[in-house]
């Protein structure tokens, strides 16, 4: 065998081993691209929402503190 024989070889098995690999996975449609985008759309939604969670919760704990705080001074001046 020729090393180009081999090379067409080894690129047929690679090509029939990913078609494999995407049917075993539900990705050998017409519609697997759109599913792939769909996927990588809620990911980035669930990483939104969770930074969004972060955020609200700092927020949250900020103001507390603050408050918290705050109240201390008020009823520290009061008391004098």
């Amino acid at each position: 065998m020729e090393a180009r024989e081999i090379a067409a070889l080894l690129d047929e098995a690679a090509e029939r081993g990913a078609r494999r690999a995407l049917e075993r996975v539900g990705l050998h449609d017409e519609h697997a691209g759109r599913d792939v985008q769909d996927l990588r759309d809620l990911i980035e939604g669930w990483r939104s929402a969770k930074a969004a969670v972060v955020s609200t919760i700092a927020k949250y704990i900020t103001v507390g503190l603050l408050g918290a705080m705050a109240f201390g001074f008020w009823t520290n001046l009061k008391g004098k």
